[in-house]
Order: structure tokens, then C-alpha cells, then sequence
């Protein structure tokens, strides 16, 4: 008996000295770890002012590239936007930042890429230095993780060590592990107790509650933290993006097909069709001049398998048409894929040759009227696909910014709205409405002039007066 209590206290006592020798680690480890991680601010140049932007993000290869999360940047600002990139050392003072240079966003994963300057580099540590040799397994629910945070720059971005243990892994699509706690800052990486990279956290996860008061019943809330994210993505998920650094600002090439409002099969629908052990992406739309609309996809049809492969099972059923669309931007303009689709009650196949990705919004041409006070946007592929108008039928511009108690404002413009007649002409392209609009801007004399515009697809005649 008494040696039965010795080998048991001799084997707890092992234990407990294991666990200290790990936790005596950790603080070298978040110091080593710290070095792969910085904090990016940048500025976008609005007509008025110039908005400033504080992230995290991770050091992704030792040619000092930084990538920042999908949610850095608004999707719809131009490139040329972004200015004045710098990058923080954590604990540094940040009158000591290096400057950085975009590089664009890869039209994959959404992540934004900046490279700094080259005094910096050598301070800086790539994450995927810490990746295990050997493949990883996936996070095992309970396992302890911990990750990276950062304060404010008025604190110089002092990084500080969180830790929580994971509840949930699921795929959205990418494999995702969810935490019972905060883990990490949004963008900045997970380690597990030996400090190998197991992912990155990302935000937009918030927690919801039910809000009660004398006056009304509980209404439903959602709380979020931006500052920290109880969820991240796997490394083996991530870590091939990190070299998908793009070779222009714009992200292209970025792969079309032209299947608009993919929506997830309804599960009534898939009983009905005797497809319950099935997922399928329904298309809404087949898009004019697209790949789709050449291979002969029609609206309606449900796309079962891409390349030979049935789509996934995910939840929640939305999920599989991030999926798709995932697949699709792994190919290049050029690339021939074979959608398996059910039409009716025949299933065929729809081989597909992918295109170029039309001229984006936030690739168009613009040019902003201080006088009249509006900025007048090139009418893109995109304009015309939400406005439902036909190829043909693209011409005008759009106001993407109408500034308050403007000429044009109090006229009644208004953002988005589409402009197709300056003084009883007709616009046809964006060089014809800023030449025009030029020279209405540049008349002293000028008092007022008259723009046709479309919203909601109804017209309306707006007298601008300037004077």
C-alpha cells in the first residue's frame, strides 16, 4: 500500500513537473513569436479627408512581406486610395515605424500584402518558421492554444500573451477551430503549447445575447470584439496563401465563370429531388457574355460536382457556396472546368472555359468635381449586372460620393445613383461625362445645368443650381 502511494505520488509529481517545465517555456516562446508578428496602419484618401486604419498582421516570408487580414481594406476602395503604409514592431516606440509598399490583394483568400522597407527586415521573423515539419494534426476539442495580442498605439503596440482551449472544429469553408475564449488579435497568429503556428485568428465572430428591459421584451444583440477573436484558421488551411503574394495591386488574373447568385440547395428541395445526401449550388442567374452563358449553364440549374467531385456537405448550407466560389479562384482565366449540374430531372455536363474577371468597381476610372461636389465613376460590367441592364445597354457614369450641401447634393444626387444625360445630352461613355462635366466646372458663369439620372430604375430630371 505504501508503495502503491509513493508511485502515485511519484507519478503526479512528474506530471506537475512537466507542466511547469511548460509553462517556464512559454514566456521564451511568445518573446521568440512576437518577431513574426506587426501592426500595419495606413491612410485612405476620401475627397474630404484621409481616414486612418490600425491592423495586425504577420510577417509572411523573409522578403518582408506582411499579409493583412481580408477586412483590412474596404473591397470597394481603389488601390491608388491607400496611402502612406507603416509598420510597427511590437513594444517598439512608434516614432521608430518602417514604411511599407502595397503589393495588392489576392483575389484567393482576400488577403491584403505590403512589403516594408529592407532596414526593417531583419528584425522580423516569417510565421511559417514556426510551421511543424511533418503534418499537422487537427486541433483536438479541449487542446490549449494561445496566440498573440496587441494594444493601441498609444501604448506602442505592446503585445501581450492570451491563451484558450478549443470547443468546435468545423469547416466555413477553410478549417476553422472555434475557442471557449479570446485567443488572439484578428489577423495575428495561434500556437499551440509548443509553439508551433496552428493558424490565424480572424474577426467578425461575435457572440449573441438576449437584452431585456422594463419597457420591451428580449430582443436579441450581438456583442463583437474588435480588438480579439476567439476563432482562427488552421495552418494547413492558410499557410499556402501566404505565398500567394499578387503580382500587380489589382490582384489579377482573377478567374470568371459568370453564375451569379449561387444560392445553397434548399434541403425541401433535395428531398423532393431525392438529393438529401447531396449539397448543390443553385444558380440565380447566368450572366451575359460570361463562360457560363457559353458553356451553356442556364439559370436554375443546380451545380452537383466541379471537376468530377460532389460539392461537400458543409453547415450551415450557405457554406458551400463559399466553397465553390473557393475552388473556382484556385484557377486561372484559361482553365477548362466541368461542372456536373442538374437540369429538371437530367443531369449533364457543362465544360467551361474560365475568363478574365470584368473591370471591377474598384479598378474604374473616376474623377471628383469639387465645384459641383460629386465624383463621377465609370459604369463597369458590375453596374449593370445589379441594375439588370443588358451589355448594350452600359453607358453614363455613377456618383460614388456626393458631398453634403453640395450643388449637386441639394439637387438631390445621390451615392450610386446612375447619370445618363448632362444638359439633354447623352452620356455613352466616362471620358464623354468628364469632359463635359469639366468644362460645366470650369464656367464662372455658369448658374446652373440639368442631369438626368436613374435610381431604382426610375428616372429623374435634377436641376442643379450654382449660383
Amino acid at each position: 500500500m505504501i508503495k502503491s502511494i509513493r508511485l502515485f505520488f511519484g507519478a503526479a509529481t512528474l506530471v506537475l513537473s512537466a507542466v511547469a517545465s511548460k509553462a517556464d517555456e512559454l514566456p521564451a516562446l511568445f518573446a521568440e513569436r512576437v518577431k513574426c508578428v506587426v501592426a500595419v496602419e495606413f491612410f485612405t484618401e476620401t475627397e474630404l479627408d484621409r481616414r486612418p486604419t490600425i491592423v495586425g498582421a504577420v510577417v509572411a516570408d523573409s522578403a518582408g512581406t506582411i499579409a493583412l487580414p481580408a477586412t483590412a481594406i474596404n473591397t470597394f476602395v481603389q488601390p491608388s486610395k491607400l496611402k502612406d503604409f507603416r509598420i510597427y514592431l511590437p513594444g517598439r516606440p512608434v516614432s521608430e515605424y518602417s514604411t511599407g509598399e502595397y503589393l495588392g490583394q489576392d483575389p484567393l483568400s482576400g488577403w491584403h500584402f505590403v512589403r516594408v522597407e529592407e532596414k526593417l527586415r531583419a528584425s522580423l521573423v516569417p510565421v511559417t518558421m514556426f510551421s511543424a515539419k511533418a503534418t499537422a494534426s487537427e486541433p483536438a476539442i479541449g487542446e490549449e492554444f494561445w496566440g498573440v495580442g496587441l494594444r493601441g498605439k498609444d501604448e506602442d503596440f505592446t503585445p501581450y500573451f492570451m491563451s484558450s482551449r478549443v470547443s468546435l472544429v468545423q469547416s466555413l469553408p477553410e478549417r476553422t477551430a472555434i475557442a471557449l475564449a479570446e485567443v488572439a488579435s484578428p489577423g495575428l497568429p495561434v500556437f499551440d503549447r509548443a509553439g508551433t503556428f496552428a493558424g490565424v485568428a480572424i474577426g467578425g465572430f461575435g457572440q449573441t445575447f438576449v437584452q431585456y428591459s422594463r419597457n420591451d421584451r428580449g430582443l436579441p444583440i450581438m456583442l463583437l470584439n474588435v480588438e480579439e477573436s476567439s476563432v482562427f484558421q488552421l495552418a494547413a488551411e492558410i499557410t499556402p496563401w501566404l505565398s500567394r503574394v499578387p503580382a500587380s495591386v489589382t490582384g489579377r488574373p482573377i478567374s470568371w465563370l459568370g453564375a451569379y447568385g449561387l444560392q445553397p440547395m434548399d434541403p425541401e428541395v433535395a428531398s423532393f429531388l431525392k438529393l438529401s445526401d447531396k449539397s448543390g449550388c443553385v444558380v440565380s442567374e447566368v450572366l451575359e457574355g460570361s463562360p457560363a452563358e457559353a458553356a451553356g449553364l442556364k439559370n436554375r440549374d443546380i451545380i452537383l460536382a466541379l471537376d468530377g467531385r460532389p460539392l461537400p456537405r458543409l453547415k450551415p448550407d450557405r457554406i458551400v457556396v463559399n466553397y465553390f466560389e473557393r475552388e473556382l479562384g484556385k484557377r486561372k482565366p484559361g482553365d477548362v472546368v466541368v461542372l456536373t449540374v442538374l437540369r429538371g430531372s437530367e443531369t449533364v455536363e457543362v465544360k467551361a472555359t474560365l475568363a478574365e474577371q470584368p473591370e471591377l468597381m474598384r479598378e474604374a476610372d473616376r474623377t471628383y468635381f469639387e465645384k459641383l461636389g460629386f465624383t463621377a465613376r465609370e459604369f463597369v460590367y458590375g453596374d449593370g449586372v445589379v441594375r439588370r441592364v443588358k451589355v448594350a445597354g452600359h453607358k453614363g457614369v455613377v456618383a460614388s460620393f456626393v458631398k453634403n450641401n453640395s450643388p449637386v447634393g441639394t439637387a438631390g444626387l445621390r451615392p450610386d445613383d446612375w447619370i445618363l444625360e448632362v444638359d439633354g445630352t447623352e452620356i455613352k461613355t466616362y471620358a464623354e461625362a468628364v469632359e463635359k462635366l469639366a468644362v460645366i466646372e470650369a464656367d464662372a458663369a455658369r448658374t446652373e445645368f440639368v442631369l438626368l439620372t436613374s435610381r431604382g430604375g426610375e428616372t429623374a430630371v435634377l436641376r442643379v443650381k450654382l449660383k
